[in-house]
């Protein structure tokens, strides 16, 4: 189980945070149902963005990515996200699979070569990557996109289709300038990638179409090569050329996998990424914005090299607050350390399983709507059940439990069945749904102990105040199941 590897270059927000929770919940879930899962992920080490930014600070891009390597896994520890190996793609197992996967693509004629057009800025003497040139986008006309993808309507092109290109580092006007660069063959996979991307299970339904109409509309060469200088792997046999960051970035997936395999298991990286014969699956979550790497890039990349392929991609929209992008000017832009800082990290995570499912529609944080489903639903529901019912029993009872009274029957039938719909809802990513079955155990519980009223009936019938006390733990303890994927410390507590 992978997310995508957050970019070493700043703090991770509660927009991240989405992604993490929701590969943490279920990865959670299948590991308490019995399955051999792990969950790897990098931080994403390379790129230019990288290079300038440590050059501003007088640091080195290695120390750069380990100050925020150790921010982000001290962040992601805090919200309780289990990682079993977070490593970096800046790394020696990194670069090897990087230089197979490209050799073999080589080998194989997948890697074109030619003469092209970039941009490159008189004043900051470099050529630019696509995350350094602003302009209008070629498509649907949105100003300030980035040169690679148009945040506005998705459009994948070319930095120099941009309109009204400019240098974002210093605002200047790039001119054009001719430089050799290595392309990966991605229409040789158009046939692949339509028989892969329409197997059962492997794309939600509204991310196949979008991913068959891109190859419909016929696949670019894509270009894995940039000039230096630049912060990454040198590519074999060239002469100042790099691997592109998007293509080391999806490999730490391995090279995660293969750290984890030295240190903490007998394994090795092959048994996950290269014996086609086991029953090893791989599931990637990833964010809207990266599909088309994570569907149609990567995919090819793994098939030319002989690698295993992705079992299914999980997409999933953004986090809005109050139904518009976070946002630093209105203050809505929030960080994971700041949020932590002033509000326990469970209560996020809770909020989020409410609206997380199998979808790519966007997650929205609604304030108003945080504070009073928390407070109504974990606070006075299923906290106030626990601390009742068990205080009850601790105090009055000498803190024994006695029998399930007489009948019950139908009533645990019906929370038992409540927890297998929570099981199948875990199962197939519906987390908000689950949360809704097991809270609705919670609701049945506390009606019960409502009409028993034991605080009554112990004076003149304590076993029976015992018993109904009995019945409202044991959903306790179901509900303390049901909720140990999202709340692990809390259900812990």
């Amino acid at each position: 189980m992978t997310s995508a590897l957050p970019y070493a270059n700043g703090d991770i927000h509660i927009g991240h945070l989405v992604e993490y929770v929701f590969t943490d919940i279920y990865v959670r879930f299948l590991k308490i149902t019995g399955r051999d899962v792990i969950y790897v992920c990098a931080s994403d080490a390379h790129g230019v963005p990288i290079e300038i930014n440590a050059s501003r600070k007088g640091l080195t891009p290695q120390q750069l990515v380990s100050e925020f390597h150790k921010r982000h896994y001290d962040d992601f520890s805090r919200f309780e996200v289990g990682f079993d190996e977070f490593y970096t793609t800046d790394s020696p197992e990194n670069q090897k699979h990087c230089e197979i996967i490209y050799g073999r693509a080589k080998e194989q004629g997948h890697i074109a070569q030619r003469d092209i057009e970039q941009f490159f800025c008189d004043s900051c003497k470099r050529f630019l990557p696509d995350r350094y040139i602003k302009g209008i986008c070629p498509k649907c006309g949105a100003p300030d996109q980035y040169g690679d993808v148009c945040e506005s309507c998705g459009a994948i092109y070319r930095p120099t289709e941009l309109s009204e290109a400019r240098c974002s580092l210093c605002g200047a006007s790039p001119a054009l300038r001719t430089s050799k660069h290595l392309f990966f063959r991605l229409e040789d996979f158009s046939e692949f990638l339509k028989d892969w991307t329409s197997a059962p299970g492997r794309l939600q339904d509204e991310v196949r179409v979008f991913v068959n109409t891109w190859i419909d509309q016929g696949l670019k060469d894509w270009d894995i090569s940039r000039d230096g200088p630049y912060f990454g792997f040198k590519i074999p046999g060239e002469q100042d050329k790099y691997f592109y960051v998007w293509l080391d970035a999806p490999v730490g997936y391995i090279a995660a996998t293969e750290h984890y395999c030295m240190d903490k298991t007998d394994r090795s990286v092959g048994d996950y990424w290269l014996n086609h014969d086991s029953d090893v699956e791989i599931h990637h979550f990833i964010g809207k914005d990266i599909a088309y790497f994570h569907t149609l890039f990567w995919p090819a990349m793994l098939k030319s090299a002989g690698y295993r392929l992705p079992s299914a991609v999980h997409v999933h929209g953004f986090l809005t607050i109050e139904s518009r992008k976070m946002s630093k000017s209105r203050g809505t832009f929030i960080t994971a350390r700041q949020f932590a800082d002033n509000i326990h990290p469970w209560y996020l995570r809770y909020y989020y399983a409410t609206k997380l499912n199998d979808s790519i529609d966007d997650v929205d944080l609604n304030i108003e709507e945080f504070v009073n489903r928390t407070n109504a639903e974990l606070v006075n529901n299923i906290t106030n059940l626990i601390s009742r019912s068990i205080g009850f029993l601790n105090k009055r009872l000498d803190s024994r439990l006695g029998s399930l009274p007489e009948g019950s029957g139908e009533f645990q039938a019906s929370a038992l069945a409540l927890m297998d719909e929570a099981f199948n809802d875990y199962s197939n990513l519906k987390i908000s749904a689950a949360t809704r079955k097991i809270l609705a155990i919670s609701d049945m519980a506390n009606n019960h102990v409502q009409q028993a009223e034991p605080w009554s009936s112990v004076k003149t019938d304590p076993e029976k105040a015992r018993n109904d006390l009995t019945l409202a733990i044991n959903c306790i303890k179901l509900i303390i199941i049901g909720l140990k994927p999202i709340l692990p410390s809390y259900c812990a507590k």
